[in-house]
């Protein structure tokens, strides 16, 4: 089944801790601090691959972890990063965090978006060393990395989109023109879901044709199959208009399909837009129908296979050009990096040799026991808050 939604728990890596140590050897009798720094928590990053056509693969993946920093230790030696997690993801997949907000848009291939950054690693307590106080007894814990649910929602890319009322013919116009092989039977909604297909051309060029589950009245506002499928149309090209070329009333059909984008609203009835007649077969003669504003009407029977190559070869001059992509920056040259909003807390966890101490703002009592507990504290350990030294139950 096509999916193109996903919902996933996303979590990066917490940073280590700083090693608290000190010099220990034979003929060094007072060694000094030598604690080095905790390793740098995994991200979480999703990369745009061409390879992919939907987001069913993460119906098994509700959450993903990426790996934690390794802790420092004695003779200044730093923790090693957390192994970072890539996710593939279809290109045109949108990342939209919980308050709605896009984060990332993987619109092209190869794009990279740094959905979670991992939390840095604490500074050891050689760091900490100075001349006024030389033997310092606690080190910083990691930060933790972020935490974030997110919704991944995937626009097909395709340089043309079929569209039309249930039971007009597209299925069957897609499986003529391309290598796609829709399911096609003469009953409305056979189309259940979006379809694309590869149209080539004798000298070797190609072109993405996206045939869309059939609109009806009232799509834009939810009604039958159509309003979770508008937005695939957003990022075609060109609009095939296909319309039932026996029906009673074209006019009237063709109205209802434009009022449907109209009311969606994303500029999908200013996009350049043919108009295809199917089933030529069922009617005597060659309908005369071509509203102002369509750039070209075409006369098909997908029965017999009248027309359809004229069609075929007429869609590598009609459909517009590809806009040209801004130029990248020099350090952005191969991937683009999106990052959610940073997300700091006001104070740190320091790691002492009875227990901890809070450095910085005092937080409230929730969050600092959350932060503790993520930080390892045990019971009874010593945890030093301003002037005030606690025993952790």
């Amino acid at each position: 089944m096509f999916s193109d939604r996903a919902r996933v728990r996303v979590r990066a890596g917490r940073g280590g801790d700083g090693g608290l140590s000190f010099r220990r050897e034979k003929h060094v009798p007072r060694g000094g601090p030598d604690g080095g720094d905790g390793g740098r928590g995994g991200d979480v990053v999703l990369l745009a691959d061409p390879d992919l056509r939907d987001l069913s693969g993460f119906r098994s993946r509700q959450e993903v972890r990426a790996e934690r920093g390794e802790n420092g230790r004695g003779s200044g030696k730093h923790g090693a990063d957390g192994d970072s997690v890539s996710l593939r993801v279809p290109v045109g997949t949108q990342v939209i965090d919980a308050d709605g907000l896009i984060v990332a848009d993987l619109a092209h291939t190869g794009a990279r978006a740094v959905v979670a950054e991992g939390g840095a690693g604490g500074r050891g307590n050689r760091r900490f060393a100075s001349a006024t106080r030389q033997v310092p007894r606690f080190a910083e814990t990691g930060l933790p990395g972020d935490d974030v649910e997110l919704v991944l929602h995937l626009k097909l890319l395709a340089d043309a989109a079929l569209v039309g009322l249930p039971n007009a013919g597209k299925s069957s116009l897609l499986s003529r023109i391309s290598n796609a092989r829709p399911k096609v039977a003469d009953y409305p909604f056979t189309t259940l879901e979006p379809v694309l297909g590869t149209v080539e051309a004798p000298d070797g060029r190609q072109l993405v044709v996206a045939d869309v589950p059939g609109l009806i009245e009232g799509a834009a506002e939810g009604a039958g199959l159509g309003h979770e499928f508008l937005a695939h149309l957003e990022r075609a090209r060109m609009l095939v208009h296909v319309i039932d070329a026996a029906a009673d009333d074209l006019a009237g059909h063709y109205a209802t399909i434009r009022g449907e984008l109209a009311s969606y609203g994303a500029g999908l009835d200013e996009l350049p837009e043919v108009i295809v007649l199917n089933k030529l077969d069922l009617v005597a003669g060659t309908p005369d129908f071509s509203p102002d504003g369509v750039l070209r009407a075409f006369h098909v029977s997908c029965a017999t296979g009248e027309g359809i190559e004229e069609f075929r070869s007429a869609l590598f001059s009609v459909v517009p050009s590809a806009a040209e992509e801004p130029p990248l920056e020099p350090e952005l040259a191969d991937f683009l990096v999106y990052r959610p909003r940073p997300r700091r807390r006001p104070f740190r966890i320091l790691r002492t040799d009875r227990g901890y101490r809070v450095a910085g703002t005092v937080p409230s009592r929730e969050e600092l026991e959350e932060a503790l507990r993520a930080a390892g504290v045990r019971r009874g350990a010593e945890v030093v808050v301003g002037d005030e030294t606690l025993e952790y139950h």
